[in-house]
C-alpha cells in the first residue's frame, strides 16, 4: 500500500509543479518534457528487464545446479541459527536460506549481476510458504530491507568511476563507504526487528553480528595497511575469483551427487526467463513515476529548499552539491550513478563534493527499484512497512556517508 501512495504522490507533485511552471513562469514545454520522460523511462524499464533476462537465465541455471548439488543445505547449516532468529516464520532448513546468504554475499562483493538473480530466487522460495500471496510476509520484508541497506565490502564499481574521472587515489572512499553501509544495514535491521518484535540482544544474534563487526574491522585494518593503489587491483581480483569459485564448487558438488549438470542448468534457466518477463510491468511503473518527478523539477526544488534550511541554521553546506545523488539513490540506481558522475565531472573526482557523492552512492541500495523488482517478481502488492524500513536504512546510510566524508576528507 505504501508504494501505491508514493507512486500517486510522485505524479501529483509533478503535475502541481508543472502547472506552477506553466502559469507563473511561462514554461510552455514542461508538460511536453514530462510526457517525453514517461516514454523514455518506460523504454528504460523494458531495456533493464531485457538486460536482466540473460543474467537471470544464467544465474538461475547456476543456482539450480547448486541446489541439486546440496549447496542450499550446506549454507542453511552454516547460517541456520542466525537466520532462524532473523526469519523465525521460515522455520529451520527452509530452502530460501541458501539463496538469501548467497544474495547477501554477492551484494557485499558489489556483484550486482549475481546478487539480483539469487535475490529473486530467494523471494520465490519464500513466496511458496507465504500464506497471503499478495501481501509481503515478515521474512520477505526482512530480506528486502537487508538488500535495500546494501551492505558492501568491496565497492569496486565506484572506484572504477573515480579512476575514470581522474581521481588520484580512486579507493580513498573505500573505508568511508564500508562504515556508512554498515550503519545503513544495522539501521534497517533494527527497524524491521522493532516491527517484528525480534530480540536483537539474543546471544545467537549478538554472536553473528559481533563476528561480522570483527570481520569488517579486519577488512578495514587490512586495506588501510596497504598501498591505496593496490586496493582496487586486490578487490577486483578477489571479487571475480570468489564468484567464479562458487560456480566451480556448485558444479563439483553436483557431479559428486551424480546430477546431470546441463539439464539442471536448463531447468533453472527457464525459471530465470519467466521471472525477467514478470518483472517488466512493475519496473516500468516505478521508473515512469520517478522520471516524471525528476523532470518536473521537484528534485531540484527539494535540494534548493534543503540548502536554504542548512544555511539558515549556520551548518556547513559544502556537501550540498552531492545531495542530488542522495535524493536520487532510493529512487533510481542508474539515476544516482549519473548524479555521482555529474558531481565528479563538475567539481572534480577528488573534490569534497565528489567524495561525498561517491560515499553516498555506496552507502545503500536503491529501495524503490528493489521493492518493485523483488516484490513484483512474486506478484506482491501489499508491501506493508517494507518501504518505511528501507527508507530508514537509506536515510541513516546517507547521513553516515556525509558524516564519514566530513571525518575523512573535510
Amino acid at each position: 500500500m505504501a508504494l501505491n501512495y508514493i507512486w500517486i504522490l510522485f505524479f501529483v507533485i509533478a503535475f502541481v509543479i508543472g502547472l506552477v511552471k506553466l502559469i507563473f513562469f511561462g514554461d510552455m514545454n514542461i508538460f511536453s518534457e514530462m510526457m517525453n520522460s514517461t516514454f523514455s523511462m518506460a523504454k528504460t524499464g523494458f531495456e533493464i528487464s531485457l538486460g536482466l533476462t540473460g543474467v537471470l537465465t544464467l544465474w538461475m541455471g547456476i543456482m539450480k545446479i547448486g541446489e541439486k548439488g546440496g549447496v542450499v543445505r550446506i549454507f542453511s547449516r552454516l547460517v541456520g541459527p542466525f537466520f532462524n532468529k532473523l526469519f523465525p516464520s521460515l522455520g529451520k532448513d527452509h530452502p530460501a536460506y541458501g539463496s538469501i546468504i548467497m544474495n547477501i554475499a554477492a551484494n557485499m562483493l558489489n556483484l550486482d549481476n549475481a546478487a539480483t538473480p539469487m535475490g529473486l530466487k530467494a523471494m520465490k522460495e519464500m513466496q511458496e510458504t507465504n500464506p497471503s500471496k499478495d501481501t509481503a510476509s515478515d521474512a520477505q520484508i526482512m530480506f528486502m530491507v537487508l538488500n535495500a541497506s546494501g551492505l558492501t565490502i568491496i565497492p569496486i564499481s565506484i572506484m572504477v568511476y573515480r579512476a575514470q574521472l581522474g581521481a588520484v587515489n580512486p579507493s580513498d572512499v573505500f573505508i568511508p563507504i564500508l562504515l556508512a553501509t554498515f550503519f545503513s544495514t544495522l539501521a534497517g535491521l533494527m527497524a524491521v526487528a522493532w516491527h517484528q518484535k525480534i530480540n536483537l540482544l539474543d546471544k545467537t544474534i549478538l554472536a553473528y553480528l559481533g563476528g561480522l563487526a570483527i570481520f569488517i574491522a579486519g577488512i578495514i585494518w587490512y586495506f588501510s595497511s596497504i598501498e591505496k593503489e593496490q586496493i582496487q587491483v586486490i578487490s577486483s581480483v578477489a571479487s571475480n575469483l570468489i564468484i567464479f569459485s562458487i560456480i566451480i564448487i556448485f558444479i563439483l558438488l553436483a557431479l559428486r551427487k551424480k546430477v546431470n549438470v546441463y539439464d539442471a542448468f536448463i531447468e533453472g534457466a527457464k525459471d530465470g526467463f519467466q521471472t525477467a518477463v514478470m518483472i517488466i510491468p512493475y519496473l516500468i511503473a516505478i521508473l515512469v513515476a520517478i522520471g516524471v518527478f525528476r523532470t518536473s523539477g521537484a528534485l531540484e526544488w527539494t535540494i534548493s529548499g534543503i540548502s536554504w534550511s542548512f544555511q539558515q541554521l549556520g551548518i556547513n553546506t559544502d556537501f550540498i552539491p552531492a545531495l542530488p545523488t542522495a535524493l536520487m539513490k532510493p529512487l533510481s540506481g542508474s539515476g544516482a550513478r549519473g548524479m555521482m558522475v555529474d558531481v565528479m565531472s563538475n567539481y572534480g573526482a577528488d573534490s569534497f563534493a565528489g567524495r561525498v557523492a561517491s560515499t553516498i552512492q555506496g552507502s545503500a541500495d536503491t529501495t524503490f527499484y528493489i521493492l518493485a523488482v523483488y516484490f513484483g517478481s512474486v506478484g506482491i502488492k501489499n508491501t506493508r512497512y517494507a518501504l518505511t524500513c528501507g527508507l530508514i536504512a537509506d536515510f541513516v546510510g546517507i547521513v553516515a556517508a556525509i558524516s564519514m566524508a566530513y571525518l575523512f576528507f573535510h
